[in-house]
């Protein structure tokens, strides 16, 4: 029996060791890892990269040296899909997965996009391997602002363009997308006006007074649109600025002043505020 309890007690002693060796520690990344995601126009951008730290250290020209490729990150090569086909840099890019480095130079960059095929960047600088595109870029000083953490953002966003910022110590560049967002809204709104419904009309219109085109058209469509019993006070005051746009502004006045009193009867104070200083300066 004693011998029976030691050999069970020596394979529990054994398991429990085998598990502990199998165990994995995490700790934090010291590079981590990042997701950024913005739509431009009609099409959905999103950047998979590590974000290393300036630690104090001198970051281009030194850790990472000038005219040479850069996996533009840490671990892995960063990664940038689109759902839709762009414009990089006045460069043409289908719709789909790249891998982006880029090659930091004192007065100017370069962005290199691959296909797509391993996180491996050193793998995109082998021999045969050609960028689908190569953007030149130019960057930007920022002056005593230090960004410790590399980071990539969008901001300049329209309808139908964005730039894509690349920012880390004391340096920003960016990159220009942009998109063909005119043809695909206008494909939309043809497929859908052969029966539209009251939001249709409303984003229709709405679309046509963002790019200043065709405000009688817009007008004509808004109107249906409230006809159709969409009177809400954003669709109102979207009619207003059609109104308004069109030179009549005594219609504007008329359209706004409904804006604002079911903005007010709905408690939204932007729409409220908004009404207020339009009226009082069609009024002027």
């Amino acid at each position: 029996m004693k011998n029976v309890l030691l050999n069970v007690f020596v394979l529990l002693l054994a398991f429990t060791v085998s598990s502990d060796l199998g165990a994995q520690i995490r700790t934090p990344a010291p590079s981590p890892g990042a997701t950024v995601k913005q739509t431009v126009g009609l099409v959905d951008v999103t950047v998979d990269y590590s974000r290393p730290s300036v630690k104090g250290r001198t970051i281009f020209g030194d850790l990472v040296p000038y005219d040479q490729p850069w996996r533009l990150g840490a671990n892995q090569a960063t990664k940038i899909s689109f759902s839709g086909d762009v414009m990089l840099g006045g460069k043409a890019i289908k719709a789909g997965d790249y891998a982006v480095l880029a090659k930091p130079g004192r007065s100017s960059w370069s962005y290199m996009f691959y296909p797509h095929t391993t996180g491996d960047f050193s793998a995109y600088l082998e021999d045969g391997v050609k960028a689908a595109a190569t953007v030149m870029a130019q960057p930007v000083s920022m002056g005593e602002i230090t960004v410790e953490n590399f980071m990539i953002q969008f901001d300049q966003i329209t309808n139908s363009s964005a730039n894509m910022w690349v920012i880390w110590d004391k340096t920003a560049v960016p990159v220009e997308i942009k998109v063909e967002t005119e043809k695909a809204v206008q494909a939309s709104i043809d497929r859908t006006m052969a029966g539209p419904g009251a939001g249709d009309y409303f984003a229709a219109a709405s679309y046509y007074l963002s790019e200043d085109k065709e405000l009688d058209k817009a007008l004509t469509w808004i109107n249906k649109s409230v006809e159709m019993g969409n009177d809400q006070f954003w669709v109102l005051r979207a009619k207003s600025l059609i109104q308004s746009k069109l030179g009549d502004k005594a219609g504007a006045i008329a359209t706004a002043k409904k804006s604002l009193e079911k903005a007010k009867e709905a408690g939204n104070n932007d729409y409220v505020k908004m009404n207020e200083e339009s009226i009082k300066g069609w009024m002027m």
